[in-house]
């Protein structure tokens, strides 16, 4: 029984790569893409309250919630994984706005 249940789960798996690694770099390649359009929004803001947007974070970050629970995912885990994302583009912003002052 747990032979059989091993093979099936390297079968789902499609080792290597499967379909799990397809959605992964999926998702990968989504980030970049959000990254780029991050960057390309950065151009446009004056300072650093414009860049922080605290309360434009907030309303995002309970989107993101909501769609979380609309696909029966742990929204706090997906809010954790947007304010991991949400960190680096600021920092990267700051670090960027602060090069061109």
């Amino acid at each position: 029984m747990a032979r059989e249940a091993a093979r099936r789960l390297h079968e789902h798996r499609g080792c290597p790569p499967g379909p799990i690694d397809a959605l992964d770099r999926e998702i990968v390649a989504l980030i970049g893409h959000r990254a780029r359009y991050v960057g390309k929004a950065a151009e446009f803001k004056t300072g650093e309250q414009s860049v922080r947007a605290p309360e434009r974070q907030a309303v995002m970050l309970a989107e993101r919630r909501r769609w979380a629970e609309e696909n029966g995912l742990e929204p706090g885990v997906i809010e954790e994984v947007y304010r991991t994302l949400i960190s680096h583009f600021v920092d990267r912003e700051m670090q960027r706005w602060r090069e061109t002052e």
